[in-house]
């Protein structure tokens, strides 16, 4: 209909020019990646694949390596897949590498300019937030704070920063170059200019864009946790076994995996730490109270896959 396509570009052109009208903020081109874990490792393949300048940054000398050696085997097997030429494949993995480059002082590497430090290291608040204060000295005015936190509030770690307007979260999934999602968070102070260009980012490094308000969990874990704590709540009532609450999710609702193997893969003593603390937080949200099925696994050392015991046991 004519007019509904009239209205549909008046409304095309009202937007571009709500969006031009703020402030600019420049491309992200370099990246500093705080921790070199499984998570930091990741993202740091994803930018640099996505031929972003990055600096992958930890305390320990044995995790950087770790990490690079781990990007190394995780390019060389895309390589793998992707090129047929040997040549071809060799090349991709060492123009990659070519934009990885290493160091154990965030507050050097910070202060010599970046334009997006993205936080992935141990989920502790505290730890979280002088990190951030000690870079905040340090970074230039443009340079975008960001956290890959899956359970602490994003708004709680920039207060520890004066950029709360330049501060948002990125969170990825485990394994981060295969998971196709990224959430933007967006606290009060975020500013659009950041929003949009934390959002280019995570659209540059080839992921779907979800964007969440600092709810705890966000989206994926606000919904997912509760779910998983209340498949441990049925099994600590004896409601039915472990084996037919997860045939029953994988049979009866198509997902690929049951909530007490997805407990197990996750880990229980990383669930049990996120609902702990959201109990904390929220002492009248039913949802997160803590669940003794779980906690008395993780009392025994049972954390699940990683220990070779959860609710299943996993010894040969």
């Amino acid at each position: 209909h004519p007019t509904m396509f009239r209205l549909t570009q008046l409304a095309v052109t009202a937007r571009r020019s709500l969006s031009t009208a703020a402030p600019a903020q420049a491309a992200i081109n370099h990246v500093t990646v705080l921790g070199a874990g499984l998570m930091g490792s990741g993202i740091a393949q994803v930018a640099a694949t996505s031929n972003h300048a990055v600096k992958l940054v930890d305390v320990s000398k044995d995790v950087l390596d770790a990490g690079v050696n781990r990007i190394q085997k995780s390019l060389e097997r895309v390589a793998k897949k992707k090129f047929e030429d040997p040549a071809d494949a060799t090349n991709f993995v060492e123009s990659v590498m070519g934009n990885i480059s290493t160091d154990t002082d965030a507050v050097k590497v910070v202060g010599e300019g970046t334009d997006l430090v993205v936080e992935a290291i141990k989920e502790d608040l505290p730890l979280k937030k002088k990190v951030f204060a000690s870079l905040d000295e340090v970074a230039s005015e443009s340079t975008i704070f960001a956290s890959n936190t899956s359970s602490l509030s994003i708004g709680k770690i920039a207060e520890a920063t004066k950029r709360t307007d330049r501060f948002g979260g990125l969170h990825f999934f485990n394994p981060v170059p295969v998971m196709k999602l990224v959430e933007v968070v967006r606290i009060a102070d975020t500013s659009d200019a950041t929003y949009n260009a934390l959002a280019e980012f995570g659209q540059a490094v080839g992921k779907h864009v979800v964007t969440c308000k600092d709810t705890p969990g966000f989206i994926v874990n606000r919904l997912l946790v509760p779910y998983l704590l209340e498949a441990a709540r049925m099994v600590q009532r004896g409601d039915a076994t472990i084996e037919d609450i997860d045939a029953a999710m994988r049979l009866g609702a198509g997902h690929p995996m049951g909530p007490i193997t997805l407990l197990d893969y996750v880990g229980l003593d990383t669930t049990s730490f996120i609902t702990h603390g959201w109990a904390e937080e929220y002492p009248e949200e039913p949802l997160f109270q803590p669940v003794k099925a779980i906690d008395d696994l993780v009392n025994d050392g049972k954390f699940g896959v990683k220990a070779g015991a959860g609710f299943y046991s996993y010894k040969e």
